[in-house]
């Protein structure tokens, strides 16, 4: 899974740095990412490349890079809710 990002390197002193951040997009309207997060805030996703963008993104100029600023198609991600934590007490052994 590729998600498209920004990175950036700058000399601080004798160090090197990176710094990167992951894009996201609203989500609101997204069958399985408006299910995500409390009722009444902003949804929102990573922007979730195909394996044949990878390149492409990786050379994109700022005129073209927001063709990929879409929504990943909910048929191809999967979810589940996550397990919730049994409480002690109800451990007996």
């Amino acid at each position: 899974m590729g998600i498209a990002g920004l990175w950036e390197s700058r000399q601080e002193g004798d160090a090197l740095r990176y710094s990167f951040s992951m894009l996201t997009i609203n989500a609101d309207t997204h069958p399985v990412m408006k299910l995500m997060h409390e009722p009444g805030e902003e949804k929102r996703m990573v922007v979730v490349l195909d394996p044949d963008d990878y390149g492409d993104w990786l050379h994109a100029t700022p005129e073209n890079a927001f063709q990929w600023l879409r929504q990943y198609p909910a048929e191809r991600l999967a979810a589940e809710p996550a397990p919730r934590e049994r409480p002690k007490s109800l451990d007996l052994f």
